[in-house]
């Protein structure tokens, strides 16, 4: 008895189709550009409000006719809408604004044409994904740059205490400022034995106590960078860090907390790219010519680096 072979059709499933979704988000919209692989411009640029269960249901929409990968630019919006898609089974990068290739010609610019340029350039790849931290580490990062503008507030406090006291013909001459002397004569003017006129004392008792109530605050910050630094993913980077002359505590957790994954950059210059740390340049032909840094970098690395005593 003689047996047929038995033919088994080709059941493999053709490659789906790509999709690309260019997202310009705001607080209380997303605008959104959806552009398949072989489209000359964007099938539809629809604007949805900045709800995620919308979102979800537009998704869900878009990806019945092929694969969806989503960009949108870093921006206050933070990465919560990276994080969802990505537990939705989405694909989606936060893209670098700073390195979003511009048309100079270009004189109009509003959402839909964000999102649409967004989606066109991330298609044909020309665009440069951020990379993402995770939650502890974004708060992490989030505490040492909350101590960094406690800095920045101190130093608009003295301004503001050596000003006023300036237009009223009060100046230390017996040191430097913020010396110990200093202090002391400044927690003199507080008193009720101060020269300073009734309404002249309680307009810098104020100030006075703005800028201890800052300096407290800032201290009880560096103590609690002191205990992160001790944790086991930021603890063998800074201890590295500090082998550096110049490099303290809070310098070192600057740096570990924004770059968090060394490794991520193949060689030494494209770290300094990262940091700003590169040269201009203006050549053409057989001239040369190279100015100052660029300081286009992380900008709460560049200004550390530059300043490490800040």
């Amino acid at each position: 008895m003689s047996s047929v072979a038995e033919v088994v059709p080709d059941v493999t499933p053709a490659t789906r189709s790509i999709i690309y979704l260019g997202m310009d988000v705001h607080k209380e919209s997303i605008t959104i550009a959806v552009l398949p692989a072989g489209a000359k411009s964007p099938t539809r640029v629809e604007r949805l409000p900045n709800d995620l269960a919308k979102l979800k249901r537009f998704l869900e929409r878009v990806s019945r006719d092929g694969e969806v990968r989503a960009c949108y630019e870093a921006s206050g919006a933070g990465y919560v809408l990276h994080r969802v898609m990505r537990e939705w089974g989405y694909r989606c990068e936060v893209i670098a604004p700073s390195l979003i290739p511009k048309r100079p010609g270009v004189q109009r610019k509003h959402d839909k044409y964000d999102a649409a340029e967004l989606a066109r350039l991330y298609r044909s790849g020309e665009l440069t994904a951020v990379r993402i931290p995770t939650e502890a580490e974004e708060r992490v990062r989030d505490v040492v740059r909350c101590r960094e503008t406690f800095q920045k507030e101190i130093l608009k406090s003295r301004h503001y205490i050596l000003k006023f006291l300036a237009r009223r013909g009060f100046v230390f001459r017996e040191g430097t400022n913020w010396c110990t002397p200093h202090l002391k004569w400044l927690q003199h003017l507080t008193t009720e034995q101060s020269p300073l006129e009734a309404a002249d004392r309680l307009v810098f008792r104020e100030y006075h106590a703005l800028l201890l109530y800052k300096l407290q605050r800032r201290d009880e910050l560096d103590k609690e960078i002191e205990r992160l630094a001790e944790l086991p993913m930021l603890a063998p980077a800074v201890r590295r860090l500090q082998c550096f002359r110049g490099i303290s505590l809070h310098s070192a957790m600057v740096l570990a907390t924004e770059i968090v994954d060394w490794r991520r950059f193949e060689r030494p210059s494209q770290l300094a790219c990262y940091l700003g740390l590169v040269s201009r340049e203006n050549s053409s032909g057989d001239r040369e010519r190279r100015g100052s840094i660029t300081k286009a970098g992380n900008c709460y690395l560049s200004p550390r680096l530059l300043s490490p005593g800040t």
